[in-house]
Parts: C-alpha cells; structure tokens; sequence
C-alpha cells in the first residue's frame, strides 16, 4: 500500500509518499480502506519527533492519528462491526490507504455523513466532550469560555458547548478577521486577545459572575487570566499547551474562590478511559450527528500526498475549524 511515512533524516522529520507494508490486524481490530484523515497538531508533534510513536532512523513510521473509512476486515475478536460498515475513530497511521483501528474505539460513521465529515470528527469531538461533559460536568444555562477557539478543537468546543444548551458561549481568539465566522458557529461573544482585556470582557459577558467552565487550548500565558475569569467554583479544563506550558497559579484565588484546573491528554489514557469516551461520543453526539444537529466544521481539504502542505497551512493559524486529507 501507498502511505505518508516519517522519514527521520533531520530534527524535523520528513514526510514521504511510498510504499510500504499494510498493517498486521489484530484480534481486536478493525483493517479500514482510509477515505480521509484528520489533521491535528499532534501530527506535528509526531513528525518533529516529540509525540509517543515519533519515528526513528531505525523504525519509520506512518503519520496520522485518526482517520474514517470502510470496513474491509475484521480480527477474530472483533464484535458489533462487519465488512462494509462506516467507521472513523483514533487510527495511528491513518495517513495511509489502510489503516488498523481498535473496534472498540470506533465510531459508526452515519450513511447521510461524507468522509470529509467524519475524519474531522474523533479527536475533536472527542477531546471537546471529555473536557466539556466528563471533566467540565457541563450542564444546561452554564456559561462557557473556550481560548484559541478558531483552532479545530476551538470550534468543536463551541459546537459542542451550544449542543448542551450553554449559556453564553464565549471564544478568544487574536483575529479579528475570524470573528465574523466565529460568530456564525453561535458564539455569544468573541473577544479580541490583542485589543481587549480578558477578564474584563469576560466579567462584562457574564454580569460580573465569571465562567463556568474554561476549555484552555492556550496554555501558561493564559492561566493567571483564566482563573481570574472564572466564577465561583468554576473549573479550567487544560487541553493543550500552543503558547507554553508554564504559567503564574494564584493559590490564594484558587483557594477562595474553590476553583479547579484539571489536566486532560490521551496521551496517558488507558484503553479503558478512551473506551468511556467514545462509548459517550456514540450515545450522546452521534444519533445528533445522523440528524444533521452537529456537523464538524472543515476550513480545508488537501490531497494525502500534499499532507506537507497541509501541516505548512495549520502552522500559519488561519484555518477556522479543521483540516482534512482525502485519498482520491
């Protein structure tokens, strides 16, 4: 089979459209002709060689980390899929023609849905409903603030954060040339990281009370700001780290006002932790997927062989939503 495999000839890492072997199934997998791959910053990561799986000189890899596609073989103890079935999910390699997925880390991927869709849709959602629900206990009339919203996690936040019925919904972000679509997504407020004051438009937003929840995808430079704009009890759920990883903790402020900030990664997920994700991903999200009520946003598709210039485009920031592979 044909994949884009990490050449480790530099620090950087070099991507390589070539031949190589299709992936072993195993007993609990699912063998899936790929359709179309996801595109996350991890995926950076990988290829720099500062993710798990990074490839070496000795052992190259096959870039990727989820992808969607068909069914075309099943390891002997593969249980509720079958040949032909849709499916999207955490793929390693996804970057590939073939790809192996855990079956029990699959997602059913509806009829009415296109590949292009349903690759934007595992991580995203996924991350964005464990931050939310999981770890932010999200419930209906609860304020939400999410940092670097335009980013595809960014925006699955506000979807997600509008489809629990969340109130308001308010997205950072440093272009003001974004806020129009931004806004388009049902965001009640965007504020301007470089012409606004954080706390106070966000205070202003929520009649002096703070947030509820915080998903940070901003890191160190935004925790000090982020814990003063939360309310009373809130919780700042740290997903990514874009700008540092360091950064200034109040413990006086989060003592008084009993605030939370919880750390949350795949990294150091057992299968068993990601199985409870998408089990509520597959539950609560995709029957609202099947009925059009949700629906990933892609800001650009490229062909697999031009993945380079797809990891080249999201290092420029410009995108608002995700960024998508295809096979032809």
């Amino acid at each position: 089979m044909k994949a884009m495999v990490i050449k480790r000839e530099d620090s950087l890492g070099k991507l390589q459209w070539m031949d190589t072997t299709a992936p072993k199934l195993g007993p609990n997998q699912l063998l899936i002709k790929v359709k179309a791959a996801g595109v996350n910053r991890a995926d950076i990561l990988q290829l720099q060689g500062q993710y798990p799986g990074a490839a070496t000189a000795s052992a190259p890899t096959i870039a990727g980390m989820e992808a969607a596609g068909e069914v075309v073989d099943t390891g002997e103890a593969v249980s509720g899929f079958v040949k032909g079935d849709r499916v999207t999910g955490l793929c390693p390699g996804g970057y590939a023609e073939f790809a192996a997925m855990d079956y029990r880390l699959a997602i059913p991927v509806p009829e009415c849905v296109e590949w292009i869709s349903a690759a934007a849709l595992p991580l995203g959602y996924m991350t964005e409903y464990n931050s939310l629900k999981m770890n932010g206990r999200l419930k209906q009339g609860m304020s939400v603030l999410i940092s670097a919203v335009s980013s595809g996690v960014g925006v699955a936040a506000v979807q997600l954060a509008r489809f629990f019925k969340a109130a308001p919904v308010i997205g950072i972000s440093g272009s003001p040339e974004k806020a129009e679509k931004l806004a388009s997504l049902g965001l009640d407020r965007v504020i301007d990281s470089h012409s606004e004051t954080i706390v106070d438009a966000i205070r202003q937003a929520t009649d002096g009370k703070g947030v509820d929840v915080i998903v940070d995808h901003v890191g160190g430079s935004f925790l000090k700001d982020g814990l003063r704009a939360l309310a009373i009890k809130g919780r700042l759920i740290s997903v990514g780290r874009l700008d540092s990883a360091l950064g200034e903790l109040d413990m006086e402020l989060l003592a008084l006002n009993r605030l939370r900030v919880i750390g949350v990664t795949f990294r150091t997920r057992t299968l068993e932790e990601k199985i409870a994700i998408v089990k509520g991903v597959i539950s609560d999200l995709v029957p609202a997927i099947a009925e059009r009520r949700l629906c990933p946003v892609v800001d650009r598709v490229f062909p697999l062989q031009k993945a380079d210039e797809a990891h080249k485009y999201m290092q420029t920031g410009r995108q608002v939503g995700k960024i998508v592979l295809t096979l032809g």
